[in-house]
C-alpha cells in the first residue's frame, strides 16, 4: 500500500478562476490540512480566492503569523493568550477533529486491538516495550499478538496534534503528566520522529511493530489500522464520525476563552478520547486589510459551504452559534489603519 503525500509543504497552490484572485497564504498545523486543501478547491471559483497553504506543523504556524510573513496562522494547540494579546492576534476555530492511533502488525485489521489510555502512555514511554506484553495480552483475549518489539512514531516537529495527543496522555496517566506532559513539542522518551501527520503515517506504516498517532483524515485516506480506545466511561470504542461527534457534542463552547474549548476525555458512552478543535490566528491589526478580508471571506464561505466536505473527511463541523460568533467578532476586531471594520 502507498502511503498517499498529505503535504508536508502542501503549496496549497489553489487558483482561482480568473486573474483577479485574490492571493492569500497561509501556514501551520497538518492536522486540518486535508480539509483546507478541499475548501480550497471547491472555494477557487465560488469566492474567487487564490490560496497558498504551508502545513508546516502548528509550532511553524504560530511563528510566521507572529513574525507577519503569512496572513494568518494555523494552529491546533491554542496559542497562549499573552502571546494572542502581545501579537495583536485574533483566535478562531475552523472545524473538530480526532486523533486516532495506528499500528502495523502482521495479521491485526482494524480496530481488532484494544488500547487504554494508561497502557498508549507506558508504550510511548518505553515502559511497554513488546506486543505481546501481559498488559496488552490482558486487553486484547482473543487476539494473537506477537513477540515482536513495539516501534513508537511521534512528531518530530513543533506540532498541535502532538499537543492534543500528550493532552489526553496527560489527562489519563498521572505518570506522563508529571515525567513528560502536553506541549506541541515534548522530550519523548522513547521511539523515533517524523514530520508531520503524513510523516508519523508513513513511518508507522514501513516499521514492522510500528504505533503512531495521525489526524483521522489520515488513516482514513491511507487506509491505516486503527485501534479502538478506552473513554472516560470505561467503554471501548472504535475510531468513527459517531463516535467523534459524541465527544464534540460536550463542548463548552461558552465559556472558552479564545474558543480554546477542551474536547479530551469526554463523558459519554459513545464519546472518542481525542478529539480537538483546530485553529486559525489572524492579526488585528492587518498590514494589508484587503488580503485579511479575503482570509475572512474564505473561511466565511467554508463555514456557509464547507460542512459536507468537512463532514466526507471525518472532521466535525462547528456548532451554528459558534460560526455566528466568529463572524460577530471578526466585524468588531479586525480593523484597518483607519480604524474602521476590514469585514
Amino acid at each position: 500500500m502507498r502511503i498517499v503525500g498529505m503535504a508536508v509543504a502542501i503549496g496549497l497552490a489553489v487558483v482561482a478562476s480568473g486573474a483577479s484572485a485574490q492571493q492569500i497564504t497561509g501556514a501551520g498545523a497538518t492536522f486540518p490540512a486535508p480539509v483546507y486543501t478541499k475548501w480550497g478547491e471547491a472555494a477557487k471559483a465560488a469566492a474567487g480566492i487564490e490560496l497558498n497553504y504551508q502545513a508546516i506543523g502548528s509550532g511553524g504556524g504560530q511563528n510566521q503569523i507572529l513574525n507577519r510573513t503569512v496572513d494568518f496562522g494555523a494552529s491546533d494547540a491554542p496559542m497562549d493568550p499573552a502571546k494572542l494579546t502581545e501579537g495583536k492576534l485574533l483566535q478562531f476555530p475552523t472545524v473538530m477533529g480526532a486523533v486516532v492511533v495506528i499500528v502495523n502488525l502482521p495479521d491485526i485489521k482494524a480496530n481488532e486491538i484494544k488500547l487504554t489510555g494508561e497502557v498508549l502512555a507506558d508504550i510511548f514511554a518505553g515502559t511497554i516495550t513488546k506486543w505481546n506484553d501481559p498488559k496488552l495480552v490482558a486487553l486484547n483475549p482473543g487476539v494473537k499478538l506477537p513477540s515482536l518489539a513495539i516501534a513508537p512514531v511521534h512528531r518530530a516537529d513543533g506540532s498541535g496534534t502532538t499537543f492534543v495527543f500528550t493532552s489526553y496522555l496527560s489527562a489519563v496517566s498521572p505518570d506522563w503528566k508529571s515525567k513528560v506532559g502536553a506541549s506541541t513539542s515534548v522530550n519523548w522518551p522513547a521511539g523515533a520522529g517524523a514530520k508531520g501527520n503524513d510523516g508519523v503515517a508513513a513511518t508507522t506504516h514501513n516499521t514492522r511493530g510500528g504505533i503512531g498517532y495521525v489526524e483521522n483524515a489520515y488513516a482514513t485516506q491511507n487506509k491505516l489500522v486503527t485501534t479502538q480506545l478506552r473513554n472516560k466511561a470505561g467503554q471501548f470504542v472504535e475510531p468513527t464520525m459517531a463516535a467523534f461527534s459524541a465527544a464534540a457534542a460536550s463542548g463548552d463552547w461558552a465559556n472558552a476563552k479564545n474558543y480554546a474549548v477542551n474536547l479530551i476525555d469526554q463523558p459519554g458512552d459513545k464519546s472518542w478520547p481525542i478529539v480537538s478543535a483546530t485553529f486559525i490566528e489572524l492579526p488585528k491589526d492587518p498590514k494589508d486589510p484587503a488580503r485579511s478580508a479575503a482570509v475572512m471571506k474564505f473561511f466565511d464561505w467554508a463555514y456557509g459551504n464547507g460542512d459536507s466536505i468537512a463532514s466526507g473527511l471525518e472532521y466535525i463541523p462547528l456548532p451554528a452559534p459558534v460560526k455566528a460568533a466568529v463572524r460577530s467578532v471578526w466585524h468588531a476586531e479586525i480593523k484597518g489603519p483607519d480604524g474602521k471594520p476590514v469585514m
